[in-house]
């Protein structure tokens, strides 16, 4: 009996040290994430993230899409999936530049294509970890690379 009082703390500490260090692995994805917050803000970016992508995938409504992640970018730069938003940001701006999906363009495909450029570009400066970088690389490639003009972050 005095050996289960002596081994239970030390099981106990051992156990609590594992599932604190294996929630500390893995690849973080997005802003810091000790960055506070607002708990509305980003239920209600999660939610045009939702619809946006629901546009671009589903409806191949890539102005729609654009016009919601544009809202998220501008109005919640802290968002926990910005990289998310700006990749279909860019991809719908490419796709809209192509005349591509159901929505005509209202920029020329020069600007969209020039603004698909920024989009990646400060996916692939501020996101080194988005599951998105490989593919926004090989985009910037054939956009002429990334941008060098845009502030850093």
């Amino acid at each position: 009996m005095k050996n289960m009082v002596r081994i239970c703390p030390v099981v106990l500490s051992v156990i609590v040290a594992a599932s604190a260090a294996a929630g500390q692995t893995g690849v973080r994805r997005g802003p810091d994430p000790t960055t506070i917050r607002d708990a509305a803000l980003e239920k209600e970016s999660l939610h045009n993230l939702e619809v946006a992508r629901h546009y671009f995938k589903m409806k191949k409504a890539y102005r729609a899409a654009l016009d919601r992640v544009e809202e998220i970018i501008a109005g919640n730069p802290n968002f926990s999936r910005l990289d998310e938003a700006l990749y279909i940001a860019g991809m719908s701006s490419l796709y809209l530049a192509e005349n591509k999906g159901k929505q005509a363009p209202r920029l020329s495909p020069e600007k969209l294509r020039d603004d698909a450029r920024t989009y990646f570009t400060r996916l692939v400066r501020e996101f080194p970890d988005s599951p998105f970088r490989k593919e926004v690389e090989e985009r910037l490639t054939k956009l002429g690379g990334p941008k060098t003009d845009l502030p850093e972050k």
